[in-house]
């Protein structure tokens, strides 16, 4: 994921794109203290401050199981598996996310089928998935957005009639709610993302992956821990994707912090929306459900010029994502005509990331719009 500069500490008048250690400063003495007793019990690989915060996160998202595992990556990978997807199986994902929403359809052999995404949202438009469905399509995958909820009632009322699995990738939305419930657990089963950057991030690389079924959870238990069932009873092909037990302490540390983090964070956004709304600036859509804001993302015809005006400014910006997956290099043989992916290719060339992270200060995002506004509507 292109997320610039985000571990630069702000010093003067420089204004970094994230600041992971005023999320660290926070937690410092608590965490310290876990992580000594990690070592001191041994408790590197799963464990019970695994098995702590899997209980913990599982309340907070209101599902009924959570699987740690090594990474968001890990995560998309598990749940293709266990939905029982492989190959022959098409899965419709959206041509414009990160590209590891894809890579565990391919990882399990399946093959993925990209869709255009809704111009307002960037989330994946059904009508045009309706148009790419074929007798072989076996899920669809919704992502939630820069920490938008996708439209979760098309999402399933589709999947439905079309007797497909849902999966969901909330890599970017840990909190978001749909309808006053916490996205994840929506579909069969749903993946998130714990890389630092992200609202809720690791000191390191981890993921989490939940469902209502008990099955299911079984069988990522299982899956994460190299197959087995028990101790050296291995029952399928498995894999080496467990949560280590330092990043579960920093999780839960963080975890207990999330709610309040992500208030600031809605007050940042709503200052950015309010004080940017008569420039010829396209702002973040909201649905009347929820967004928790893991970026800030606007667009503009005068994407790269505004870019470089902010950096000559000592302002930090992002691009999420600028090479959309029909484009890629490696998935050239996914489609044949990559020119109808119009909303994806809008996003892609027009979307800019300004800052916006916990611990950023009032004159700060100030200062962000006051340089927004020079380039846009110059005195």
């Amino acid at each position: 994921m292109l997320e610039m500069f985000e571990n630069h500490r702000t010093d003067g008048e420089r204004i970094p794109f994230n600041d992971l250690a005023i999320q660290w400063e926070e937690i410092a003495e608590d965490a310290r203290r876990d992580i000594d007793q990690v070592f001191a019990r041994s408790a590197f690989s799963s464990g019970p401050y695994v098995e702590a915060f899997e209980r913990e996160v599982a309340d907070y998202l209101q599902c009924r199981h959570a699987v740690g595992v090594n990474s968001g990556t890990s995560a998309l990978h598990l749940a293709v598996l266990a939905a029982s997807i492989g190959a022959g199986d098409e899965v419709l994902v959206p041509s414009h996310t990160f590209i590891a929403t894809l890579w565990g359809t391919i990882y399990a052999g399946a093959t993925p089928v990209l869709t255009d995404v809704d111009e307002a949202t960037g989330t994946i438009d059904i009508a045009d998935a309706q148009r790419r469905l074929s007798a072989r399509t076996k899920a669809i995958i919704a992502v939630h957005l820069y920490g938008q909820p996708a439209n979760m009632d098309a999402v399933l009322d589709f999947a439905r009639r079309r007797n497909l699995v849902v999966i969901e990738d909330a890599s970017q939305a840990i909190g978001a709610c749909w309808n006053r419930k916490p996205v994840g657990a929506f579909g069969l089963i749903g993946c998130f993302s714990f890389y630092p950057g992200k609202n809720l991030g690791a000191a390191g690389e981890a993921g989490l992956v939940v469902t209502n079924d008990p099955l299911i959870d079984k069988r990522l238990r299982s899956l994460r821990n190299h197959g087995q069932r028990e101790r050296y009873l291995h029952d399928e092909v498995g894999f080496n994707y467990r949560m280590d037990g330092v990043q579960a302490a920093v999780l839960n540390r963080k975890l207990a912090r999330l709610p309040a983090w992500t208030a600031r964070r809605k007050q940042l956004a709503q200052r950015y929306r309010a004080k940017l709304s008569e420039l010829p600036l396209v702002l973040p859509t909201v649905h009347h459900h929820d967004h928790v804001w893991h970026l800030f993302v606007v667009r503009t015809l005068r994407r790269d010029g505004l870019r470089k005006h902010l950096a000559r400014a000592d302002i930090e910006t992002g691009l999420h994502y600028p090479v959309p997956l029909h484009r890629q290099p490696c998935l050239q043989h996914l489609n044949s005509d990559s020119r109808s992916f119009p909303c994806a290719d809008l996003w892609a060339s027009e979307g800019l990331s300004l800052p916006l992270f916990y611990g950023m200060k009032d004159e700060q995002i100030d200062r962000v719009i006051e340089v927004v506004r020079g380039f846009l509507a110059p005195a």
